[in-house]
């Protein structure tokens, strides 16, 4: 059972062609598919751990990101203000086996 003390967030790492999809574009996915709204909470999961985050890697990548919430937040997408943590990527830790596919390894 993990605490939520090591000030870590459980995240996705994504992988992708720039030629076929574009960061704005993953970010617009992000944005969508889970709630930005919610501190330390995504579905039934509670904790730091758990919180909204979104990483990048240049300047730009910020940027993108940072203006994509001003859009959400002055067009009021959400009822509640966007709590998701900005934050430079500086080492990915790769989560046990058994966490793995877990999407995949959920539905077989």
């Amino acid at each position: 059972m993990s605490s939520g003390r090591t000030g870590y967030a459980e995240a996705v790492k994504v992988y992708y062609d720039p030629k076929i999809i574009s960061f704005q574009d993953l970010v617009i996915i992000f944005f969508g598919s889970h709630d930005p709204t919610t501190l330390n909470q995504q579905g039934p999961d509670e904790g730091p751990q758990y919180r909204s985050i979104a990483f990048y890697k240049t300047e730009n990548e910020k940027k993108i990101i940072q203006n994509y919430i001003s859009k959400l937040s002055n067009e009021k997408i959400f009822k509640e203000p966007i709590v998701t943590e900005v934050k430079k990527i500086e080492k990915f830790y790769e989560a046990e086996d058994y966490h793995q596919n877990y999407e995949k390894l959920k539905s077989d």
